[in-house]
């Protein structure tokens, strides 16, 4: 039985089926090193190149995933791809939708109070990196075997670079009973003002048991918002009420603030706030330049080089789909790749041997990577180029190299004219040349020299 599982990339074991949508299917699968349970959305990707508004929908969630470390925040731990498919590795939540909590009945109010305070830890914090969530509802609130609540699906999220600027969205996007009453008008909202609302909406309901704006006449509701017009079941608290009142404030303005929340006494019973820097290091954050991006998951052993992050890898090397400005942060300028069958240690001996033959001193920094020294004084002082070795997949490795020093035009002539022809043997395609390689399971292994 254990035969039919799929292994992806040589980490992964893809177990059962969780949802479909529209572009892609989420499974259950298992990291084999640690046999961590994760959650694995597969993506197809020629259905991603052919529809514009998806492919910004990816990269924006990627942008945003990057940014957004926080214990009540789904944690996205890498993305990988092969040239058919995008592959999200994300944290395993087992508890459900929050909504189906709801739905079995309105909640006491010292429950209400945890998820919300847990709520606004984490949109605080989405705010703090120039993050606005957009579509926040019990259904994209999950919650954990600790019963502690995660936000996901940022798919809708906008992200600015200089949250305080006071720049205004556009995009009327969101669930139209969570959204606030200014982003349904064509003047521009405050990303933040609207999580707040929504964010007062999911109390209401939390509280309630149903929502404070409804209506079978979608007119009818949004009139509702846009006064908002509503009213508090009798069971509702008189700090609740005062609380909810000015949450729900049609005048963004006059909304109250998070820090504003965060003072109100009814808010401050019991809460605690997280160390949204205490998780694991995410793979998108930046390395000292000497570092290259790889998985933080998978520990580098003396015999097997870093797994290099396969989304970048594919993005990179093929046509149609190009991500790599999403992935700069520590690279060097000048850098090309290549992919090679051959195992880390036929490649890091080739390069070494051919460094050599051209006058170049070698020096291994680590175990697969190398620095080879011009044998002269060039334009800009010696010439000096990076070599370092990734894993794709199990068959699969990827070469870097990179001009860590000296004159841009020395390092392409003895790329082009001196070790591209003499790595001939070694290599499988350079990047940008259309090879037509797809899943790189199952490609066969060059033979050992």
């Amino acid at each position: 039985m254990g035969e039919d599982k799929k292994i992806l990339f040589g980490k992964y074991e893809l177990g059962r089926l969780l949802g479909i949508g529209t572009f892609a299917k989420v499974y259950q699968g298992k990291h084999l090193a640690t046999n961590e349970c994760v959650a694995i959305k597969v993506i197809k990707k020629d259905e991603v190149i052919k529809n514009e508004r998806m492919m910004e929908q990816i990269l924006r969630e990627i942008s945003v995933m990057r940014l957004v470390r926080h214990p009540n925040i789904v944690e996205l731990k890498e993305v990988m791809a092969t040239k058919s498919k995008i592959f999200f590795v994300m944290e395993y939540v087992r508890g459900g939708e929050l909504f189906a909590k709801v739905e079995r009945g309105r909640l006491k109010e010292d429950a209400a109070r945890k998820y919300f305070q847990q709520l606004i830890s984490a949109v605080d914090f989405c705010h703090s990196r120039g993050v606005f969530h957009r579509d926040l509802k019990p259904e994209n609130l999950l919650l954990d075997e600790n019963e502690d609540l995660k936000i996901s699906d940022f798919g809708l999220s906008a992200l600015h670079e200089h949250p305080s600027n006071g720049e205004l969205l556009h995009t009327q996007c969101g669930t139209p009973a969570y959204v606030a009453p200014e982003v349904l008008q064509t003047k521009g909202y405050n990303g933040a003002k609207a999580d707040i609302w929504s964010c007062g909406v999911i109390l209401y309901v939390l509280l309630a048991g149903f929502l404070p704006f409804q209506d079978e006449n979608l007119g009818v509701m949004y009139r509702k918002i846009y006064k908002a017009e509503f009213e508090f079941p009798p069971w509702f608290s008189t700090e609740t009420k005062r609380l909810v009142s000015k949450l729900l404030v049609a005048d963004p303005a006059k909304r109250l603030s998070i820090p504003g929340i965060m003072r109100v006494s009814w808010f401050r019973k019991g809460f605690k706030r997280p160390n949204a820097f205490s998780m694991q290091e995410s793979i998108f954050e930046k390395f000292d330049q000497e570092e290259k991006f790889m998985h933080e998951t998978i520990k580098k052993s003396p015999s097997s080089p870093a797994f290099l992050n396969a989304f970048e890898f594919i993005s990179s090397m093929s046509t149609g789909f190009d991500l790599s400005n999403m992935f700069e942060d520590g690279r060097k300028a000048g850098s090309s790749k290549f992919t090679s069958r051959c195992s880390a240690k036929v490649i890091m001996g080739k390069i070494e041997v051919l460094g050599k033959r051209f006058g170049f001193k070698v020096a291994r920094m680590k175990d697969f990577k190398l620095r080879l020294v011009g044998p002269t004084e060039g334009r800009k002082g010696r010439l000096s180029v990076t070599a370092e070795v990734f894993k794709v997949a199990p068959e699969v490795t990827v070469v870097e190299l990179s001009k860590f020093s000296g004159d841009t035009l020395e390092y392409i002539k003895f790329r082009e004219e001196d070790l591209r022809p003499a790595l001939k043997d070694i290599v499988w395609t350079w990047q940008g040349e259309n090879n037509g390689f797809d899943d790189p399971v199952g490609l066969q292994e060059c033979s050992k020299q």
